[in-house]
């Protein structure tokens, strides 16, 4: 079943329809082994009363009087005579007929019981049945000759036994289906109570946890989704761990490295040369804790939303020769031979978020080509949207950190290289913004063939 709404209502169904049919069983069985014997005694005994009774004053006129009088006191009766001439007395019977057979053997003096006879299968239903064959017969004599009178109670004085048999059936259905009910709804809840688990393992830090996800149904569903955000979380708090030993690290670098130059500007009186070369790695590397803050700020900016973009129209193509031309020192030194193919495009946005990007994706593709080799920005207007591709001829991504590059504290960089290594902060950042302008990102590579990122605005 694909649905647990199916599921559920099927059995449901299910145990209205069994509960229903045991408690019917039930109740059949109680009163074939409790009431049937009795009541067939009771009914014999006031047969053979009313023949009795009849035989102490046969002076009543049987048709005229007595048997319309007994008929009175709540019995259904039928007579039929030696020649055949049926009466019947109360309540008419609605169906059935008596074999010549049997009323011939009431005649010869036997004893005729029919209760139950219109439907042997299920007995508690034929006990009720209103039928001259349901019936308990006995010999009469008349001064006429002989008779066969055939007696039954009328249903109405019957309430008391319906009574009790409405009370078994409703008990043993009630109970039955509260069994069940019981029985299926553990077997619903289960799988509720392994996710509470699971959850609460999670809460706690540990992440093997163990789902079925075979089921078919929103549950199997629900245990599909919990595993795949458990993975998620599991993912993202390795990385956050990561990432908080990168940064730590990254802070650390620079600091250590201002620390000994300041401590030999103090303690070893260089010359002017020296104070000055160990000044600028001092601002250097100032710069490069500057530049991580900022990168940290900007994220946690865009994290929270208070980032509001300021749209404007502008020429992205100039955008872009200005992020290159920024750069123009860091490619011109390593010999990179860059091959920009610019189409004169018009975008709305915010242009300082966006150089952001620009920034970010250039400046990697840099970080990761080989001297002397080759990086392209290809800028070109499909319909009603403009793509952006950054690609270089690096090094590559693995294939299994390929999907996870633009998710925040996630490096791919210890496969390129530790000399390249980053905060891991940029690709998250860049995605973010593009997120902003209603665009998309998204990355190719292989190992050993390079990168291409491409980015698709609105135009």
């Amino acid at each position: 079943m694909k649905s647990l709404y199916v599921r559920i209502t099927v059995t449901f169904v299910l145990i209205a329809f069994f509960s229903s049919l045991l408690g019917l069983l039930v109740t059949s069985l109680y009163y074939e082994q409790v009431l049937k014997s009795d009541n067939e005694r009771k009914i014999e005994a006031i047969s053979g009363r009313i023949k009795q009774l009849y035989e102490q004053y046969p002076e009543m006129d049987l048709e005229r009087d007595y048997l319309p009088a007994v008929a009175e006191m709540g019995y259904q009766l039928h007579l039929v005579t030696e020649e055949g001439r049926a009466v019947s007395y109360g309540s008419p019977f609605k169906h059935g007929s008596l074999s010549e057979e049997e009323i011939r053997s009431v005649l010869e003096g036997r004893t005729y019981n029919g209760m139950g006879a219109e439907n042997r299968r299920l007995e508690l239903i034929a006990y009720f049945e209103n039928s001259v064959r349901n019936t308990i017969g006995v010999p009469l004599e008349t001064p006429e000759g002989r008779a066969a009178l055939f007696v039954r109670p009328d249903l109405q004085q019957q309430i008391g036994e319906v009574r009790i048999i409405v009370a078994v059936l409703i008990a043993s259905t009630f109970l039955l289906s509260l069994l069940l009910i019981a029985f299926f709804t553990r077997l619903i809840v289960k799988p509720v109570k392994k996710l509470t688990m699971a959850t609460k393992k999670i809460v706690q830090g540990d992440y093997r946890v163990g789902l079925e996800t075979s089921r078919k149904d929103e549950i199997g569903d629900l245990a599909n989704h919990f595993s795949r955000m458990t993975d998620s979380i599991r993912r993202l708090d390795e990385m956050r761990q990561e990432f908080v030993a990168n940064v730590s690290h990254e802070i650390q670098t620079p600091l250590t490295s201002i620390q000994g130059y300041v401590r030999a500007i103090r303690e070893e009186s260089p010359s002017a040369t020296e104070a000055n070369r160990y000044l600028d790695v001092i601002e250097s590397e100032s710069r490069r804790l500057s530049s991580l803050s900022q990168q940290l700020l900007t994220l946690a900016s865009l994290d929270k939303g208070d980032k509001a973009l300021r749209r404007s129209a502008f020429r992205l193509d100039e955008q872009l020769r200005q992020v290159l031309i920024s750069l123009e020192w860091q490619w011109a030194s390593r010999s990179l031979e860059l091959e920009p193919d610019l189409e004169e495009v018009v975008v709305e946005g915010d242009p300082e978020l966006l150089y952001e990007v620009w920034l970010n994706l250039i400046s990697n593709a840099m970080k990761f080509s080989e001297d002397g080799g080759k990086l392209g920005v290809l800028l070109r207007r499909e319909g009603r949207s403009v793509r952006v591709t950054v690609w270089d001829q690096g090094c590559g991504i693995p294939e299994e950190d390929l999907p996870f590059i633009f998710e925040r504290f996630h490096k791919a960089d210890k496969a390129r290289g530790s000399r390249r290594s980053g905060s891991g902060l940029g690709l998250s950042i860049a995605r973010q913004i593009v997120n902003l302008h209603d665009g998309e990102i998204e990355a190719r590579s292989a190992l050993g063939e390079g990168t291409s990122i491409t980015v698709i605005l609105p135009a």
